[in-house]
C-alpha cells in the first residue's frame, strides 16, 4: 500500500482517518531515534521534569563515588521542579551541566529513571512520563519527582551538604525484586 501524501491528502476530508491511521502505527520518536537524530523539540521534551538532576550531589576525591543529596539548586522550582531561569540558568549557576548528545553517556549522576539516560541505553520511557501518559503530572503523582522531597540551597548551610544525602533518587523506578512481587 502506498502512503498517503499531503498533495493527495489536499481536498479529500474522507482521507483524514486513513492518514491518522497509518500514522498512529509509527513507533514514537523515543523508540525510533537515537539522542543524535531528535529535534530540539524532542530533545526537550524527554525531560520528564522530575527535578532529579538538580539536586547537589557530593563526590567523594579518593573513590569518586557520587552521593545525591536532597538540596536542590537555587533555581529549581520546588513544586513544578523546573528550572526557574532555564534560559539564563548559567549566569546564576555558572557550573549547570548542559545535557548532550555527547555527554549524556559519561554523566554518570543521571538518575535511573533519566529519560536521556534510558533512550540512550535503548531502553524505553517509564508509564509516568508525560510523553508517555499525555500528562506532566503523573511524575510527580507516581512520586518519581523531587515535589516536596527537596529543599533549596538558600535554605540551608552548604558547609553541612553531607548531612542531606539522600538514595531516593537511585532506587525510584526500579523494577521489585521478584522475592518482593
Amino acid at each position: 500500500m502506498r502512503p498517503i501524501t499531503r498533495e493527495m491528502h489536499k481536498g479529500h476530508a474522507n482521507l483524514r482517518p486513513l492518514l491518522h491511521e497509518t500514522t498512529m502505527n509509527d513507533l514514537p520518536f523515543w523508540k525510533s531515534k537515537t539522542l543524535a537524530e531528535m529535534t530540539v523539540t524532542e530533545w526537550e521534551s524527554l525531560c520528564d521534569g522530575c527535578g532529579l538532576c538538580c539536586l547537589n550531589k557530593i563526590e567523594e576525591w579518593d573513590s569518586g563515588d557520587i552521593y545525591f543529596t536532597s538540596v536542590s539548586c537555587k533555581l529549581l522550582d520546588g513544586e513544578s521542579c523546573r528550572c526557574s531561569s532555564y534560559e539564563n540558568r548559567w549566569d546564576f549557576v555558572p557550573d549547570c551541566v548542559q545535557l548532550t548528545k555527547e555527554n549524556v553517556p559519561d554523566i554518570a549522576w543521571l538518575p535511573p529513571t533519566c529519560g536521556y539516560r534510558l533512550v540512550n541505553e535503548g531502553r524505553d520511557l517509564y508509564w509516568w512520563h508525560p510523553l508517555v501518559s499525555g500528562d506532566p503530572e503523573t511524575v510527580h503523582a507516581a512520586g518519581i519527582s523531587a515535589r516536596g522531597r527537596a529543599i533549596n540551597e538558600n535554605e540551608i548551610d552548604l558547609d553541612d551538604l553531607e548531612d542531606y544525602v539522600v538514595d531516593w533518587p537511585l532506587t525510584v523506578g526500579e523494577e521489585k525484586d521478584e522475592e518482593e512481587a
